[in-house]
């Protein structure tokens, strides 16, 4: 009964709205709020303090700045496997493996389309067909910024509207086609491995996503936007191998692509394996 009124909320809540008011709080600078909501976080969720930069909780700006805090010089050393694919963040396995007939696993029967995922644009999604995916959920005591899995060149960058579910193992679940239904922004590169995807997925009280190179994604209107790349006035956009590319102010997921007989997931992870930035996600395939 508890699961069923917790998902039944889940399309009721007004999703923006309260994401909005959350995300005031997150960047509030008045300290007789702000340290105690960080302090209480902190200890909420068991966050490790020790490998941040700044590790005194009442030097941090706003809620956002604690959340999305740097780490310490070596805290997340890159593996160096040749041909390494690494995971692009702190969080769990939720699925990997193949993306079949066009379809990615969710959870328990649930999958959703490789289309609607990178935006609706079948000739966007074309090169991933057959291809592989992983999934990384980014749990609230986790460090918060994305990396590159693999170095590339930057192409496109779509931001695409949407819901915003709660993104857990329930709404897994029980959300069908979950991923593909929420807020999310694209980010698509050309990598020595062929076209890469990491997809930065959204949440209920995600306040905002940003990336390196655009910052901020926030369009003026809630519709699909696309942003090329390719003869950007900057010039190319080129990030190594476990460069940050994005980071979350609160949330949520991180999905990667790669198109067919590219990589090979490491044998030893599977849904729920705990995996941390820069580890040995998959190997380079032929």
């Amino acid at each position: 009964m508890k699961q069923r009124l917790f998902i039944l909320s889940q399309y009721l809540l007004p999703h923006h709205l309260l994401s909005r008011l959350i995300g005031c709080v997150a960047e509030c600078r008045i300290g007789w709020l702000k340290n105690p909501l960080i302090s209480w976080f902190a200890k909420q969720y068991q966050v490790n303090m020790s490998e941040a930069q700044v590790e005194d909780l009442r030097a941090f700006e706003h809620f956002n700045a604690f959340f999305t805090r740097a780490l310490k010089d070596g805290a997340r050393p890159l593996d160096e496997t040749p041909g390494a694919i690494l995971s692009p963040a702190d969080g769990a396995i939720s699925q990997l493996g193949a993306i079949e007939h066009g379809r990615i696993f969710q959870a328990k029967g649930h999958s959703f389309s490789a289309v609607e995922l990178l935006g609706g644009d079948a000739e966007r999604a074309a090169p991933f067909m057959g291809g592989q995916f992983a999934t990384v959920y980014l749990s609230p005591k986790d460090y918060h910024r994305v990396h590159m899995p693999l170095g590339g060149t930057l192409k496109e960058m779509v931001y695409v509207p949407g819901r915003l579910f709660s993104v857990n193992q329930t709404t897994a679940e029980n959300v069908p086609e979950l991923f593909a239904r929420n807020e999310r922004v694209v980010c698509l590169f050309d990598t020595e491995r062929g076209p890469m995807a990491v997809v930065l997925v959204g949440a209920m009280i995600v306040a905002s996503v940003e990336t390196v190179w655009a910052g901020l994604v926030t369009p003026p209107k809630r519709e699909l936007k696309s942003t090329r790349y390719d003869a950007h006035a900057r010039g190319p956009i080129e990030l190594a191998t476990g460069a940050e590319m994005g980071r979350f102010k609160l949330g949520s997921t991180a999905i990667v692509l790669f198109g067919p007989n590219q990589v090979q997931w490491a044998a030893e992870l599977d849904a729920g394996s705990a995996v941390r930035m820069g580890q040995l996600l998959g190997n380079a395939q032929g």
